[in-house]
């Protein structure tokens, strides 16, 4: 099995308006893995212009450091001003590296994006979030709808709103636990949706612990003393490296698909996990 390889490691995210220059300068400092400068939900429709205006000159303008992701969350291509992000984005001289993309009801939607882009010859990776019950129902082919694809987002607050149920763990655990099996099936990295009580850190934490166990690959953060706690739950345990290093390397020697490890069975699918979780460590370690 052949080993995948990634450019970032996607344990935390922090959204921050672009409004200021001074807030993505913190948001770039704070050791957050993923920067997204917000054009939808927290921008008033009055600043929409100003703050995509705002966006575009951060990315071509200011210098950063290159193990941060930055994203910018556009407006749903399905209004005026999503539409109108696309056609500045397709005019910038230079790219965030990705796309967040809202709201998103169908693998159609992306298509387009990616067509979009394709047309212009630019890189630009998309992230899709899964808030609506139509993104749940089509989660699966959402995940396999083009090759620009690097992540699903989870989004709580509105897949709340839309399933008509309290945004709690429970309620929601079997939407978390269909995006989780819809990345998995691409491959993709899978981010759960931040944890909103400032004041109950013990909390965040466990709830962190549940998302990764349940195979998120990453959660987001409000503020950023939330960072160091995320990037620790999801950065893989030197134990861990070394039982992925050791598998991988019994299975390297061996002629069969199982493997005998601290006297358990082992089949090859395990490979795919060892091989993410070395990829992980050594993105972070640079």
């Amino acid at each position: 099995m052949k080993a995948f390889k990634k450019k970032f490691s996607r344990r935390s995210f922090i959204f921050t308006p672009p409004l200021k220059k001074t807030m993505f300068s913190k948001a770039i400092n704070s050791g957050v893995d993923i920067v997204c400068l917000e054009l939808e939900d927290g921008i008033a429709q009055s600043d929409k212009n100003l703050a995509r205006e705002k966006a575009l000159d951060i990315i071509n303008t200011i210098e950063y450091d290159s193990k941060v992701e930055v994203l910018i969350r556009i407006n749903s291509i399905k209004e005026s001003c999503g539409l109108l992000d696309i056609a500045a984005l397709l005019k910038s001289k230079n790219q965030p590296d990705g796309l967040l993309v809202p709201k998103i009801k169908s693998p159609e939607e992306l298509i387009i994006l990616d067509n979009l882009f394709t047309e212009k010859k630019l890189n630009t990776k998309i992230h899709a979030i899964i808030e609506t019950n139509l993104g749940l129902e089509k989660a699966f082919e959402i995940a396999a709808s083009c090759n620009r694809i690097e992540s699903l987002f989870f989004g709580a607050v509105d897949m709340s709103a839309e399933l008509r149920c309290q945004n709690s763990w429970e309620n929601l655990l079997f939407a978390r636990s269909r995006v989780v099996h819809a990345a998995a099936s691409k491959q993709l990295d899978v981010i759960d949706v931040p944890f909103l009580d400032l004041n109950n850190m013990k909390k965040m934490k466990e709830e962190s612990v549940k998302s990764k166990n349940l195979g998120f690959t990453g959660k987001g953060a409000i503020h950023p003393k939330q960072i160091k706690i995320l990037n620790k739950v999801f950065t893989p345990s030197l134990k861990e490296v070394n039982k992925a290093k050791k598998i991988i390397k019994l299975f390297e020697k061996s002629l069969t698909g199982l493997i005998v490890y601290d006297g358990k069975l082992i089949e090859k699918p395990v490979l795919r996990e060892m091989y993410r979780i070395i990829n992980i460590y050594n993105t972070i370690k640079k």
